[in-house]
């Protein structure tokens, strides 16, 4: 018998950040990477809480502003990190303390998300000093990073000297636009024209010279994120419905939105996974940017859809100024979002506009209609729901049967004429 291999032990000694190998084998999310997304967990839920709260008030425009605001600074803060991550994660205790500081940034954040929604639901400036706080601690960290990495790899020098720059002028503009007691209607122009700078931010830097992000490695994170994203929904709802339980004991409605939970969890999960996108990614870097950046409006539908069924909860409690209708709208718009974000994925990953996913679109449409004329007919709320659960089902049923064929023919192709060109 060969002798058991000898336990190895890790010093975290300060190592030269000189960029990770792309073509690495075996890469994956690091135990530090998981643990820095738990903050995000908590980001999510009081995102939905707040934005359930506001649709149960029927403040819905309001709502929807702030939860898009929400969502924007949660997401855009996971992939600062998560792409500079794939690119120059050295493990020492500098990245170690620069990440615990990011995740302090990121509570911060969260707790800002409170007076931020009610500020827009009073129709008053919007409250984001709190919010803006927590940028500032986690944009203190990126930037060290970011000239840290410009310091240690002359290679990519003007790559990551430009990220530290846009990052560190859109913080500044985020800070002024703390100091402008307009209307929201102002406030949100200033909050598009910060958000294209933060975006027009990355391309600019990749341009100089493209970053060693890791392509299976960046498809890891965006799945693991969109399944916290996912379990989000189903804990909100859980938590919201336990204090309907406990009032009036267990009824069919809380069981079925029950169901209706965890049944869309599930089918949003499975759509999401019919996709091998690290190969994809891996052969064309290039689309790196619409891979980056369409999932946030896919992880805020996500969310969206939890916090529908958060105030399907408040419905059963009588708690909610929604109707069935408004009540059944709540989650069915949020899904069809998602599902149609899900395709578009595909589309601009492959390259390929597939008329059999146009069919299934519309199937989905088509389901999610009976949803809403039924709860517009006078059939129950929570049935209602359970009919809407069938929405990513169509996804599910169509891939297996048919779909997944013409899947191996797009990828098939995309990899043919695969390049490992940099952006």
């Amino acid at each position: 018998m060969s002798e058991a291999a000898e336990p190895t032990t890790t010093q975290h000694r300060i190592r030269r950040m000189s960029g990770r190998d792309p073509d690495e084998q075996h890469r994956v999310a690091t135990p530090l990477e998981l643990l820095f997304d738990l903050t995000f967990v908590i980001a999510f839920g009081i995102a939905a809480n707040e934005f359930a709260h506001q649709l149960a008030e029927n403040h819905v425009g309001a709502g929807v502003l702030a939860f898009s605001l929400a969502t924007f600074a949660v997401c855009w803060a996971w992939i600062n990190f998560s792409w500079f991550a794939s690119a120059y994660d050295t493990d020492d205790w500098i990245y170690r303390l620069m990440t615990m500081l990011q995740m302090v940034g990121v509570i911060i954040m969260a707790l800002g998300f409170p007076p931020m929604f009610a500020s827009v639901e009073h129709g008053e400036h919007v409250e984001t000093r709190v919010l803006a706080a927590g940028y500032v601690v986690m944009r203190i960290a990126l930037v060290g990073q970011w000239l840290r990495a410009a310091k240690q790899d002359p290679d990519r020098r003007s790559a990551c000297l430009t990220y530290a720059v846009w990052v560190a002028v859109a913080q500044l503009g985020w800070i002024a636009a703390v100091f402008v007691h307009t209307s929201i209607l102002v406030t949100f122009l200033l909050v598009a024209v910060l958000i294209g700078v933060e975006t027009m931010g990355p391309v600019m830097a990749e341009k100089k010279s493209a970053t060693p992000w890791h392509a299976h490695h960046i498809a890891e994170r965006y799945s693991l994120l969109t399944i916290i994203a996912l379990g989000e929904g189903v804990v909100g709802t859980v938590a919201s419905l336990s204090a309907v339980v406990n009032a009036q004991g267990w009824t069919f409605d809380a069981v079925f939105v029950v169901v209706a939970g965890v049944g869309l969890t599930f089918g949003m999960w499975w759509s999401y996974f019919v996709m091998p996108q690290a190969e994809l990614l891996h052969a064309h870097r290039e689309r790196s940017f619409w891979f980056g950046y369409l999932p946030i409006v896919m992880f805020g539908a996500i969310v969206a859809t939890g916090a529908g069924l958060h105030v399907a909860a408040y419905y059963i409690e009588h708690h909610s100024k929604l109707g069935s209708v408004e009540t059944v709208l709540a989650v069915a718009l949020p899904v069809g979002l998602y599902i149609v974000m899900v395709y578009l994925l595909y589309a601009v990953i492959t390259a390929t506009i597939d008329a059999y996913h146009v069919v299934l679109v519309a199937l989905t449409a088509v389901v999610l209609v009976i949803a809403v004329l039924l709860a517009n007919a006078g059939f129950s709320m929570a049935n209602c729901l359970l009919v809407v659960t069938l929405a990513p089902m169509v996804t599910v049923v169509g891939y297996e049967l048919v779909g997944h064929r013409h899947a191996a023919r797009a990828v098939e192709k995309c990899l043919e004429t695969g390049t490992d060109e940099r952006v």
